[in-house]
């Protein structure tokens, strides 16, 4: 019977034979191709793309093969001790990238929660019944194993020092690093109005989050979403689906103000009333009512909206107190650079807790890619690079295909817009000058992936912008689009 030898690296402690024997083998088992959705940018590496993109469903002739995001296998003499603090999908997506740059490095991946990392993203899905929790996993864990990454799970960072570069996890034990990731996301905002604190008042972050939520929303419940973002109306779609009476409590003019115009938000209004959804916009919380448990949602216009439940959906907050207190640079969140190195140049940072350009992303395409340029540079590369590119979105659970990118409400003098809608479908494009800064796709969405190409690659279409030009004549050119 043949052995198997894992790697253990320690410091001043060469690789043995069999190591450096295994290490071969696993080398070439490592898949270096990468396969980019077109849709939302999800990257997937192996010798061919899935059969469905695990974050829009997209299906596998939706990926293309992307020269750019590959990472060279370098074997280096130095082992360097990389810890990665943060286990969601920039997390992983860096230790992936560290370990296909650097085979000989010790990689730690820390995580706050019991269970192994999985697609947050999909929480919402797994609410609403359409994956089993046995899906949300990103990698099963004989994974860490095979590729000799130690995952530790249940375990929260507690302080680091930057001058003797160590950490102090919350159960007292210190760790020195040669490398340092952060990836420890961003927290839901609780905003301060009374009976905030009442019993069955939640926030959708965590798989044990979602647990609490099913725990709770049995057929014919009576539940208030506050906040009519992506994650809310998600969030309220995934209830509906299983039986809940749903209201989406809005406090601005229209749903998803930063993705959508008020042609698209006033259709989707019309669609969640048919899944029977109620929707109230202009609707600012005043208080939870209740006991020890919420019993209402009561307004500033004096009305009160009975429920038995809340789910709070008012955006975020990067996790940044500790590495302030390390004395890292920051702002909104950890500051980094075209390479996500912080203003330490051996602390990186990547996710909802890494600012670039004076904007923290928050949502799943940047923060992997992030991952995979911080993991590619910790293992000592300079040539991974993060570029800032245009907002775009993607609408799950709710069965309604829509799709948004950049910026599709004209505000200069030289954007032109598009618009055209038929049969509950609706698409704009704004152009400006001889560009596409940005379109919406409400209903018939196939064209996303021409679109998301356009705008990012910033293709002239100077030849489609003729005075006599309808969105008929845009909709052919986007057909036609390589």
């Amino acid at each position: 019977m043949g052995m198997l030898y894992r790697l253990h690296f320690n410091r001043g402690i060469s690789l043995c034979y069999q190591c450096v024997v295994f290490k071969s083998a696993w080398m070439n088992a490592i898949p270096t191709k990468a396969w980019v959705c077109s849709v939302c940018g999800y990257i997937h590496y192996g010798d061919q793309p899935p059969e469905e993109c695990p974050v829009c469903g997209s299906p596998r002739e939706m990926f293309e093969l992307d020269q750019s995001t590959q990472t060279a296998l370098v074997s280096s003499a130095e082992t360097q001790r990389v810890f990665i603090v943060g286990a969601g999908i920039a997390g992983v997506s860096a230790a992936e990238a560290l370990r296909r740059a650097a085979l000989s490095a010790e990689i730690v991946l820390i995580s706050n929660e019991s269970c192994l990392p999985y697609y947050r993203l999909n929480l919402t899905r797994y609410l609403a019944g359409e994956i089993s929790a046995a899906e949300l996993p990103i990698h099963p864990q004989a994974w860490y194993v095979e590729n000799d990454i130690r995952l530790v799970t249940g375990c929260s960072l507690c302080s680091f020092d930057l001058a003797e570069k160590k950490l102090t996890l919350r159960d007292g034990s210190q760790e020195v690093f040669d490398r340092l990731i952060l990836t420890t996301g961003s927290s839901p905002f609780r905003p301060p109005f009374p009976g905030i604190e009442r019993a069955n008042v939640m926030t959708l972050r965590t798989w044990r989050d979602a647990d609490a939520i099913l725990a709770l929303c049995q057929p014919g419940k009576i539940f208030g979403v506050i906040g009519g973002g992506q994650l809310g109306l998600e969030t309220a779609g995934a209830l509906a689906n299983g039986g809940v009476k749903v209201t989406v409590f809005e406090n601005q003019d229209w749903l998803l103000p930063r993705q959508l115009n008020r042609t698209a938000a006033g259709l989707l209004r019309a669609r969640l009333g048919d899944m029977g959804i109620q929707v109230k916009t202009r609707a600012k919380t005043a208080a939870l009512e209740g006991c020890a448990a919420v019993s209402g949602v009561l307004l500033d216009t004096g009305e009160c909206i009975p429920v038995e439940g809340v789910v709070i959906s008012a955006g975020i907050r990067s996790n940044i107190e500790i590495p302030r207190q390390a004395g890292l640079a920051v702002n909104q969140g950890i500051l980094v650079d075209d390479g996500m190195r912080s203003s330490h140049p051996d602390v990186f940072a990547a996710g909802d807790v890494a600012e670039h350009g004076g904007m923290v992303y928050g949502i799943w395409p940047p923060s992997q890619t992030q991952g995979v340029v911080a993991g590619s540079n910790a293992a000592g590369g300079q040539g991974a690079v993060f570029r800032a590119v245009p907002r775009s979105n993607n609408l799950k659970v709710l069965g309604i295909d829509l799709y948004s990118i950049g910026r599709f409400t004209p505000d200069a003098v030289p954007d032109r817009l598009f618009e055209v809608e038929s049969g509950g479908d609706y698409a704009c494009f704004n152009f400006n000058g001889s560009h596409l800064a940005g379109a919406i796709l409400f209903g018939d969405s196939h064209l996303a992936a021409r679109v998301k190409k356009v705008v990012e690659g910033q293709q002239d279409c100077l030849a489609w912008l003729k005075p006599s030009a309808t969105p008929a004549d845009i909709l052919a050119a986007l057909e036609q689009a390589g």
